[in-house]
């Protein structure tokens, strides 16, 4: 099939999210000017540049309660965010996190999670997490929108520092199996890493 995307495709549900899968979940946590924490879920997320690095992510639409998303609002006062890796066993836990909650509600209290402090900023980091990425807030661009009640943006970010779980390293490298990070796919479906393979890239 073939649709334009400014047009009905007739299916059941939207594709395109299904045909960029996976993704990998920013699991952000971040504080406001107040010092009110937030912890929310973005599976338009991604690495874009390693040296140095820098993450991407997708914050799209608004709160329940009106005015932008408590994450967008918070990195764009304090200029600084985590982002927690999400693994299979943090599943039902980063579901929890993603209820769109009163400004009022923790949402480490309300998943469960324990608060651990970061080192280079100052939102704190989810301690179940296996890795997270500290960063500082690099540039925020706003993105078209179709819908003028919402506003698509997309956050970078530099990860100034980088915590990684001794009992996810093997033999000096990230054990992807003993990892298991989770991905969005389309629709309301997940994966995780189940099956490593490698391969060289060609010599010319």
């Amino acid at each position: 099939m073939f649709y334009k995307a400014s047009e009905p495709h007739g299916l059941k549900h939207g594709p395109f999210k299904a045909i960029v899968a996976p993704r990998p979940i920013g699991w952000i946590s971040s504080l406001a000017a107040d010092g009110t924490v937030n912890l929310a879920p973005f599976s338009f997320f991604n690495a874009m540049a390693e040296n140095p690095p820098i993450v991407a992510m997708g914050i799209n639409g608004t709160h329940s309660e009106g005015g932008a998303k408590d994450t967008l609002d918070n990195i764009t006062a304090t200029k600084e965010f985590v982002c927690n890796m999400v693994t299979y066993d943090l599943r039902e836990k980063m579901n929890l996190s993603s209820a769109m909650l009163p400004r009022s509600i923790d949402e480490f209290e309300y998943s469960g999670l324990t608060k651990e402090p970061s080192v280079m900023v100052k939102p704190p980091r989810v301690k179940e997490s296996p890795a997270h990425l500290e960063c500082i807030h690099y540039k925020t661009i706003v993105l078209p929108s179709n819908n003028p009640n919402v506003v698509n943006s997309m956050v970078l970010g530099e990860v100034v520092g980088i915590h990684i779980s001794d009992d996810i390293i093997h033999d000096g490298m990230i054990d992807m199996t003993k990892y298991r990070p989770l991905a969005r796919l389309g629709y309301m479906d997940y994966c995780h890493v189940q099956d490593v393979f490698a391969m060289d890239r060609p010599k010319v």
